[in-house]
């Protein structure tokens, strides 16, 4: 392989490539002409891995990990235990201890065995809470994230292990990769069970909305939080370029508009071509806001959103109402399924694997 890692023949190992981004990661790498192998818990829920190799492995497992990154030139390390606020608030000793188990055994097994290029993706869930205490924050900068307070223990495993990919960089002159993301949605992703996040729980929701013709939806608290969202495209094009560039400092990927998840959720129900009503609910709702400042991204390698939000959840939500159709058609009871559907739910320990 080159060392600038343009050879089309290099060999590429992406983990938790059952999930949502890895999935699309995946099929991404593999229309550039390249050597991929996925390694997750289960495979895609949605459709088929388009991996050269797909192996069904437990990363919280040393020896798991040894065989996950044999004779592979770069690693893209997805794996993890997480899903949206109604997850992480509620789970932080068993994402804290498996995603720590998943990372330190990935990077060390990807050291032994030789691999070039590392790319870890962390979070914006790094950032202090301190400053994301009101809806209109200043964009978060990389330097931002110290003196940390990062938000729950998945942003306490995040920075640990961004620490360790630096440690390791500088030890043992791995080219490791840190990219933080706001925020990803898009199709093929999760959208029921507990661990989807805001867009697509929104989709969901609104989907139901139309096809019962009970036009309300539940938010968490009182809406008026905000954040920023990033489609997935974007997302899969910014790490490619990352892992290909020598750029070794944490960088943040997102987009950069800010809205509420009020404005949110009329987004959506407006691409469905109808109006609802909002009910807010008691439910986790993490912190008062946050959003990305994309500078140095722009700056280093020239990436930039492409897909707006509207785009991304006009194609987003047309996938979901597709899923939400087909399920509710498929049910013995659809009108306990629509009602399931529309409620927002927490997903308590160990409901779910972690991939």
């Amino acid at each position: 392989m080159t060392e600038n890692g343009n050879d089309k023949q290099r060999r590429i190992l992406v983990t938790g490539a059952g999930g949502f981004i890895g999935h699309h990661l995946v099929s991404a790498l593999k229309r550039r002409g390249w050597w991929v192998r996925g390694v997750d818990l289960k495979r895609p829920e949605f459709s088929s891995s388009e991996a050269d190799e797909f192996e069904i492995l437990d990363l919280r497992r040393w020896d798991a990990c040894l065989q996950a990154t044999r004779n592979v030139d770069e690693v893209y390390a997805l794996a993890a235990d997480m899903g949206g606020m109604g997850f992480i608030s509620f789970n932080h000793s068993q994402i804290l201890h498996n995603n720590l188990l998943i990372n330190i055994h990935t990077l060390d097994a990807a050291r032994l065995n030789g691999v070039r290029r590392y790319l870890y993706t962390s979070s914006a869930c790094v950032y202090p809470e301190y400053l994301q205490n009101t809806t209109e924050v200043v964009p978060l900068k990389e330097a931002d994230a110290y003196p940390a307070q990062p938000q729950d223990a998945y942003g306490w495993e995040k920075l640990i292990s961004e620490q360790l990919c630096g440690h390791y960089r500088d030890d043992y002159n791995m080219l490791t990769h840190v990219v933080r993301f706001h925020n990803i949605f898009g199709e093929l992703g999760t959208w029921w069970g507990g661990r989807e996040k805001a867009p697509a729980a929104l989709c969901r929701k609104v989907a139901v909305a139309k096809l019962t013709g009970t036009h309300e939806i539940e938010i968490w608290g009182d809406g008026e939080q905000t954040r920023s969202f990033c489609h997935v495209d974007d997302c899969v094009e910014g790490m490619i370029a990352l892992q290909a560039s020598e750029f070794t400092k944490p960088i943040n990927l997102g987009q950069d508009r800010m809205v509420s998840i009020n404005e949110l959720a009329h987004l959506v129900a407006s691409i469905a071509g109808i109006e609802v009503s909002l009910r807010h609910v008691p439910g986790p709702q993490g912190v008062r806001g946050r959003n990305s400042d994309n500078t140095l991204i722009e700056q280093v390698l020239g990436w930039r959103f492409r897909v707006s939000l509207e785009e991304g959840l006009a194609r987003t939500y047309r996938w979901i109402e597709e899923q939400v159709a087909h399920a509710l058609r498929c049910s013995p009871q659809p009108q306990e399924l629509a009602r399931q559907f529309a409620s927002s739910r927490v997903v308590s320990m160990n409901e779910r694997t972690p991939h």
